[in-house]
């Protein structure tokens, strides 16, 4: 079994972060999930949501030890697709026949792969999920960053790409 998984969060596959993830994908020969196909609710502190896809998928992604957060950057933030996934960790604090799931999250690795209209990823956006993995005991092993202010010219990327591949094929 593959090592890595990707977790794909944005309105339009087919756009400029659905091809950067397609081409790391196709490299590491991994799957990617994308979360528009998923029914997951946002967080619900009565819980009333616990019967949709998310805990099914977080069953599945415990599989793994890699997990890659894909996302366009939007307002300096995640795709709304991957702020409700990640806003839904928080069934694993509240819920108390969820705890040792969540506690399954650390120590996994995750990684980061977006897109925007900028040279570098914004830096806020990055600490907002460096902060969240840290406070669920998930390491960060790096990003890698599309500037798409020109749409999306895969040359443009080829060095990147190849470092970041590196990066998660020496984590095993």
């Amino acid at each position: 079994m593959n090592k890595t998984i990707a977790i794909f969060g944005s309105s339009r596959r087919n756009g400029n972060t659905g091809k950067f993830i397609d081409w790391i994908a196709h490299e590491l020969n991994i799957d990617v999930i994308d979360l528009s196909e998923k029914k997951i609710s946002p967080f619900d502190y009565e819980h009333e949501n616990l019967n949709d896809d998310f805990i099914p998928l977080m069953k599945h992604l415990l599989n793994y030890e890699n997990i890659i957060f894909v996302t366009p950057v939007y307002w300096f933030s995640t795709s709304v697709q991957l702020k409700i996934f990640i806003d839904r960790t928080s069934d694993f604090l509240d819920v108390d026949e969820l705890k040792n799931m969540g506690r399954k999250l650390r120590g996994k690795t995750a990684y980061i792969v977006c897109t925007s209209i900028s040279d570098e990823a914004d830096s806020s956006f990055l600490g907002s999920l460096k902060k969240t993995f840290e406070y669920l005991g998930i390491n960060y092993g790096g990003h890698v960053h599309a500037n798409c202010v020109n749409g999306y010219n895969p040359t443009d990327y080829k060095d990147d790409i190849d470092k970041f591949i590196q990066l998660l094929k020496k984590s095993g």
